[in-house]
């Protein structure tokens, strides 16, 4: 049964891992994201939810600085194409608004961006990938992005970070689960392909607190991908100014891909992992410090799960 269940993921990888799912899609072109800035706040900033945003949240740290300097959502389309094809031989883009929060504008604004970075060699585009909030989805929203749909793939990838709204309140998350479940609810019969992001690691959840993420995701048909993220510490945010006055627990690499190796067997089999792990600027970067290349650490937890024979929702045959 384990060996039918390797069949059905794309890839040799022992889970259905987003670079063989988006080979096996477009028929083996090298698919390639382009991350646009779009100039968006967050709620959790401006003072709608709160002040000063998620306590681990520094948005520089997970943003190209080449997204940051360009103004211009046509020129950050541009470079980023040119960047794919040079360093990664790109073939075709998925344009991915992922800075802040890409919903939290008027319907009219976001289709105007969408529309301005959409409109950039549309014959070598084919996906939208939105990163949002669920408490700033709404069925407007939902129907203008599925309005996309018949010429490109859309996702719509919103933040769980944890499923405890406890630790949302600790991180200052000014967003509830509950919120999430109803942003989900909304998207049950859509046509956009829904991801949900996650991060391990916060000092007060227990591991079989966090193995539990795996039953709430698998609960919800409409979600097709996940982000899987260990949590970072980062200069610029209120947790980084806690950690350095009082160090907590992070994830160790070998801890870290032995949580992995534990969780994967729980997740559906169908559904695609777009990440495993998160990876922040250097210079802003106060811990976990692996002090490994990007490529490193995915060849790292890529083995240990080889080595384990591990396969995704095996424990849920």
């Amino acid at each position: 049964m384990q060996n039918e269940l390797t069949a059905t993921l794309p890839g040799l990888k022992g889970y259905n891992n987003y670079g063989a799912w988006l080979r096996e899609k477009y028929n083996g072109q090298r698919v390639f994201k382009v991350i646009v800035d779009g100039g968006f706040t967050c709620p959790n900033r401006d003072g709608s939810k709160g002040f000063g945003g998620c306590t681990y949240c520094n948005v520089d740290s997970f943003t190209p600085s080449v997204s940051r300097d360009n103004p211009s959502i046509r020129e950050q389309v541009i470079k980023g194409m040119e960047r794919a094809r040079k360093g990664n031989k790109a073939d075709k883009f998925i344009i991915y608004f992922q800075p802040n929060t890409n919903t939290y504008a008027p319907t009219h604004y976001l289709k105007m961006l969408y529309d301005e970075a959409l409109s950039i060699e549309p014959e070598n585009i084919v996906g939208l990938s939105v990163g949002t909030r669920p408490d700033c989805i709404d069925m407007e929203k939902i129907a203008l992005l599925e309005s996309y749909t018949d010429r490109f793939d859309v996702d719509l990838e919103m933040g769980m970070e944890s499923i405890y709204n406890d630790t949302l309140g600790q991180i200052n998350r000014g967003c509830t689960h509950d919120e999430l479940i109803k942003a989900l609810a909304m998207l049950q019969n859509s046509k956009l392909d829904v991801c949900v992001h996650t991060i391990f690691g916060f000092p007060w959840e227990t591991n079989e607190m966090m193995l539990a993420y795996a039953d709430e995701i698998n609960r919800f048909p409409q979600i097709k991908f996940v982000k899987f993220h260990h949590l970072h510490i980062v200069e610029g945010s209120i947790m980084g100014v806690k950690y350095k006055r009082e160090p907590f627990k992070l994830f160790s690499l070998p801890d870290y891909a032995d949580f992995l190796c534990q969780l994967l067997p729980l997740v559906r089999p169908d559904i695609v992992i777009q990440r495993l792990f998160g990876l922040s600027d250097r210079e802003l970067l106060i811990a976990p410090n692996w002090d490994l290349k990007k490529s490193e650490i995915q060849h790292f937890i890529d083995e240990t799960i080889r080595k384990r024979g591990i396969i995704q929702g095996s424990a849920l045959l």
